[in-house]
């Protein structure tokens, strides 16, 4: 059973640098909610951690996505962070709830943009892109019951989207035929607002919009986690230098750093995540 740390609000308070956060996912998706944060808070220290060693999470199970939550924030906290990010709606759904029962930093996960969703729709119908394990868990399923109002509400399982954007393929003629395969249902049906329901799919976004066309909305919910996180965090001084970025893998780290490196938009030269490392 994993230890329980300091106040994290007294973490915070005596932190002297830089903000130092943790951020996870079960692979690559995680970097599209690690830029928004960074756009938003440049000041801070990010440690980042792709367990594309056990990826794709949505074809586990909630224990063992818990199993593997808890090992990534045991090593992030030994690593100094002040608060993690759970940058995946499946290991949010799963266990964001064990974790803050069972630590004591501040965890933000992942909501589908369901509520803005509902608010931006005309025709009464949207979508809800996700994997297969994040719609079989009761969170989102409530968190649709609870917004959806007179909405019409249509959720679209994705096997296969998330292993095309770990293989940095996010145009190619399968991961489109994917995408025309999952969105063109919802479109028949009437959505007119799709949500992006995992971390790995505003990757696949200009992908997406090519097929559902200018008129179709894409809501994800990257900008509102970087608010979230910035309502955490200390004030910093604005002159301050930008704060490092760490990179640990699971998996296989030339494909990391080649792969996240395109997503990224810069040069990532990751570390090995060990069991060990996870252990300490």
């Amino acid at each position: 059973m994993a230890g329980r740390s300091p106040s994290s609000r007294d973490m915070l308070a005596q932190h002297d640098g830089s903000p130092v956060i943790g951020v996870f996912d079960s692979g690559l998706g995680g970097l599209s909610v690690l830029r928004e944060i960074v756009a938003r808070r440049p000041d801070l220290s990010a440690i980042y951690v792709a367990d594309s060693g056990h990826c794709p999470y949505g074809v586990k199970s909630a224990d063992q996505i818990i199993e593997r939550a808890t090992v990534i924030t045991d090593f992030l906290l030994a690593q100094g962070a002040q608060l993690i990010v759970v940058a995946c709606n499946t290991a949010t759904i799963a266990a964001v709830e064990y974790l803050r029962a069972n630590y004591s930093v501040p965890f933000v996960g992942m909501e589908p943009a369901v509520k803005p969703a509902v608010a931006r729709t005309r025709s009464g119908v949207i979508g809800v892109l996700a994997t297969g394990a994040a719609l079989a868990g009761n969170k989102l399923l409530t968190l649709i019951d609870r917004h959806r109002g007179s909405v019409r509400v249509i959720t679209q399982p994705c096997p296969g989207l998330v292993e095309q954007v770990e293989a940095g393929d996010l145009d190619g003629p399968i991961t489109v035929a994917l995408l025309r395969e999952y969105a063109l249902p919802l479109l028949a049906a009437g959505a007119d607002t799709l949500v992006l329901g995992c971390t790995h799919y505003p990757f696949l976004r200009e992908a997406l919009a090519q097929i559902v066309g200018p008129d179709v909305v894409l809501l994800d919910t990257g900008e509102a986690v970087a608010r979230r996180v910035d309502s955490l965090l200390p004030a910093v001084d604005s002159a301050a230098a930008a704060g490092a970025l760490r990179w640990y893998s699971s998996g296989e780290l030339q494909q990391m750093n080649r792969v996240g490196s395109c997503l990224w938009g810069g040069a990532i030269n990751a570390d090995a995540l060990t069991e060990d490392d996870g252990a300490r």
